[in-house]
Order: structure tokens, then C-alpha cells, then sequence
């Protein structure tokens, strides 16, 4: 699959898609068909969905399309095909956090997650629940009973983790937007290595009630889509306080739709390579698509300064070393009763955190903070700061190791922005020299989601990098 084979259909957007839905152009029952179709296309190959809600889906389609013939006013995503990650509770079906370990009655004491249960109150149908990493860590275990999530740019590679089907799923066309969380990157990693736009919001701007816990005090839940204009809209639906989650910020939400000016005059943009991270562990086209991505930025107005962002290795060991304790915290009792439950890669960091003492994560939040800080001061130099969001494209599934799962780590960076919980935004820029997805990350300042948003949508309008589809096979693969 080549750069010059892809092709962007219509409507595989949101915004594409609602502007269609009121000009009259398509229905919301064409939406969804069109969307179960693509399903039934790759689903097979790539491993997209747990579970889809077929029937359920065209009644929600068909009461939009009432709407539509009545002259009714449209809530922001009716009619819209959505996917949701396997770790959101939903009443439509089973969670199962992909996992054969998690108690089916968690989920029916869950309800719906607030994310959910928001974005259904503002018209969306959602078609199904998305492939995930067990317990959303660790790496695609054959052995297991679960779709392995694969990359629609190349099948024989992964899709990432761990939001891996709410990535693949839009290249696909099996919905339209989707949403996930993010731990140390599982919300970017996977729109990098698939080659569409994913955002984490800053901790706690989207209540995470009714999402199966990785590590609480790094869990992010945000969307993915083509477009940052997506998941500006997306947010605007997810984000706000919830009294159920402890972590829920009461910070007011912005109109973020609002913000996307499409112009990046009077914007000041930090700019570290990284590369003094990743020694030889980089694509040969990384550097000038990176370089070309920032020229872009610049073209829109921006101006560019170089930076060095703080305390890089000691934030990035600090996302690690608490994500490993907190999710021992909460596994430690079924580990000890059902470990070869697990899968090989989850089970590994789970049980490496039964070693974190209490002294190192006392510790490691110590420095959390002091790189906070240290950022925050960063900050107030520049308004936003870009970096690679990895150097290297999507790993061949059969080259991932079972039993070394952070090894999927190398040559990304995106746990650095969990431990410090800045808004942050993954857009593609271009392909590796084998063809598949590179990456830019734009991160800012707490609860200034609008500004990265208007960043990446300024970006999307000088660049095509996120209409590129691949050409896909209904190839099913042994």
C-alpha cells in the first residue's frame, strides 16, 4: 500500500457527514449501513470490534431520519457512527476489557460510562465496542480468545495499543469517530501508527466513570478521528465535570469547535526533535516529515523556537513506575488466583509492580510534580510544544515480544505527557519508507485544549497527511 493508492471517500468525516445529514445529501440510516458494510468487509482482518450492535444502531438511525422528515432541530452527533473502547461500560453489551479475567458484573454495576452515556444524549449511535490490549496494556497475545487488532496499512503490523480498533476502525470506515483512553500513549500510539488524529485533554477534563481502570492518576479518556476539527466536536460532547469520577475537574469547558480559526498568527511553538532519545531507533523519513510538519505550522503563522522540553527520561521512568503500581494496586487479587488468565503481556506488568515499593511511588510522584512545574514554566515561555510522537512506524506483530511488552515503547514518547497530564494531540505527517504512518505531537497548557485543537485543525488545513486511506484488502488472513 502506497501513499499514491490512497483515496478519501466522502463523508469519512463528522463534519463531512453532519453538513451532508442537514443539506439532505445522505441519511443517517445510509451512515450506519455504510458503515456495518465496511465491518463486514475487514472486520476479519483487522480485528476491529468485540461487539457490534447492529440492530440497535438502525433504530437509532431510523428515529434520526424521523427527525430529519419532521423538521426537527439535530443534536451535535445524530446520526453519526461512533466506536467505543472495550473498557467503557456500555448497556448495549458485554465489557470486557478484553479479558477473560473481568467479572461480567462490573459492567452491569456500571451502568453506562459517562462518556457513553454523553455521547449518546447528543445523537450518536454507537455501532460497537473496539478491540483493546488486555486491561488496556501490554501487547496482542495469539493465545487468547480476542481478535489480534491489526493495521490497515500493513495487516502483518499492529494497530497500537491500546485503543487499537477505535484507530483501525476509522480507516476503515466502520464509524466515523470513536473514543479511548490513554495511559501512557494508548490513545496516540495507535492514531499514529494508523495515521489519524487522536487526542488526550488534560487529566481529568473528561470523567472517566465507567471505564475499567488502568492506573488512576494517568488514565486519560478522549477521542480519535480523521480530523482535529473531529475531535474538537467530540470533545465539546465528552468533556465537564462528573461528581462520579474523584479525578473530575470542575475546570469550564470551552467551546473548542469555536477555537479553529485555521490560523496560527500570535502563537509562540516550542520545537523539540527528540532525537537525542532515540539514537539509530528512527525511520530514515522521519526528520524531514517532521521538519516539513513543522514548516507547516510555521506557514500558518506560528512561530517557531527551538526547546529542550524538561526532565524527559526522569517523566517518562515516572509514567512507568506508577502505571505499573497502580494497576498492581487494582489486579493484586486476581493476579495472585488467576494469573495464566492473563495474557502473557499484562500479566508481566502487572506482576512487575507488585516489586514498586511504596517508597518508589512516593518518589516517583515527587518528581511528577517537579516536572509539572518544570513544563508549566515551559510554558509560559511559548504557548505549545511539538515533538515527534514516535520515530518509528508500526511494528510487525510477529516482532513484538510477549514478555517485554514496554519494548513496543521504543522510539515513542508519548508516556512523558501522562505523568505531567498536559492536553495533547497525535497528527499524522506523512509515511515511513515503508509506508506507513508518521506521527507529530502538539501538547499546551492545562485546560487549554482550544489552543492545541486550533493548532492541529491549522495544520489539517495546509496538509492532506490525515485524508490518506489505505488501499484495503478483503484479504482473511491464516
Amino acid at each position: 500500500m502506497t501513499e499514491t493508492d490512497s483515496t478519501a471517500t466522502a463523508f469519512t468525516t463528522i463534519a463531512d457527514a453532519r453538513a451532508g445529514l442537514r443539506r439532505g445529501e445522505v441519511s443517517a440510516a445510509e451512515l450506519v449501513e455504510g458503515a456495518l458494510a465496511a465491518a463486514d468487509a475487514h472486520d476479519e482482518t483487522l480485528g476491529v470490534f468485540l461487539a457490534r450492535f447492529e440492530d440497535r444502531a438502525r433504530a437509532q438511525a431510523a428515529g434520526v431520519d424521523r427527525k430529519i422528515a419532521e423538521g426537527e432541530a439535530l443534536a451535535p452527533l445524530d446520526g453519526i457512527p461512533l466506536g467505543v473502547k472495550d473498557i467503557f461500560a456500555h448497556s448495549a453489551g458485554p465489557t470486557t476489557a478484553q479479558s477473560s479475567v473481568l467479572d461480567p458484573a462490573w459492567a452491569k454495576s456500571a451502568g453506562d460510562a459517562a462518556v457513553v452515556r454523553r455521547l449518546e444524549q447528543a445523537g450518536g449511535i454507537v455501532v460497537g465496542k473496539t478491540t483493546t490490549m488486555e486491561f488496556a496494556i501490554g501487547v496482542p497475545d495469539p493465545e487468547k480468545p480476542f481478535p489480534i487488532p491489526r493495521n490497515p496499512w500493513d495487516a502483518q503490523r499492529w494497530a497500537g495499543g491500546s485503543s487499537s480498533g477505535s484507530a483501525s476502525g476509522l480507516l476503515t470506515g466502520a464509524f466515523l469517530g470513536a473514543v479511548g483512553t490513554d495511559t501512557s500513549g494508548s490513545l496516540r500510539i495507535p492514531a499514529a501508527f494508523c495515521g489519524i488524529t487522536g487526542f488526550k485533554p488534560t487529566f481529568g477534563r473528561v470523567p472517566k466513570s465507567g471505564v475499567v481502570p488502568l492506573a488512576y492518576t494517568l488514565d486519560h479518556a478522549g477521542p480519535l478521528a480523521r480530523t482535529a476539527a473531529d475531535c474538537a466536536l467530540l470533545l465539546e460532547v465528552l468533556a465537564g465535570h462528573d461528581a462520579e469520577d474523584p479525578y473530575s475537574s470542575t475546570e469550564p469547558v470551552a467551546d473548542y469547535t469555536a477555537a479553529l480559526t485555521g490560523d496560527l498568527h500570535g502563537i509562540t511553538i516550542g520545537v523539540d526533535n527528540l532525537d537525542r532519545f532515540v539514537g539509530d531507533g528512527h525511520d530514515p523519513q522521519q526528520p524531514q516529515r517532521f521538519s516539513a510538519a513543522i514548516d507547516a505550522l510555521r506557514a500558518a503563522g506560528a512561530a517557531i523556537v527551538p526547546v529542550e522540553v524538561p526532565m524527559y527520561v526522569e517523566a517518562t521512568a515516572t509514567t512507568l513506575i506508577v502505571l505499573a503500581a497502580e494497576s498492581a494496586a487494582y489486579h493484586r487479587p486476581t493476579l495472585r488466583s488467576r494469573y495464566h488468565d492473563y495474557a502473557r503481556g499484562s500479566r508481566v506488568v502487572f506482576a512487575a509492580g507488585t516489586t514498586v515499593s511504596g517508597a518508589d511511588y512516593v518518589q516517583a510522584q515527587r518528581v511528577r510534580h517537579v516536572a509539572q512545574r518544570k513544563m508549566a514554566e515551559l510554558l509560559t515561555e511559548v504557548d505549545l510544544v511539538a515533538t515527534p510522537t514516535g520515530h518509528l512506524g508500526a511494528p510487525r506483530i510477529d516482532a513484538m515480544e510477549q514478555l517485554n511488552p514496554v519494548s513496543v515503547l521504543a522510539g515513542l514518547h508519548t508516556p512523558y505527557w501522562n505523568a505531567l497530564g498536559n492536553p495533547t494531540i497525535a497528527v499524522p505527517i506523512g509515511l515511513t519508507a515503508d509506508g506507513v504512518p508518521l506521527s507529530m505531537s502538539i501538547s499546551g497548557k492545562h485546560f487549554d485544549e482550544a489552543s492545541v485543537l486550533r493548532a492541529g485543525d491549522a495544520f489539517q488545513c495546509r496538509t492532506d497527511h490525515h485524508r490518506l486511506t489505505p488501499t484495503l484488502s478483503r484479504k482473511v488472513l491464516p
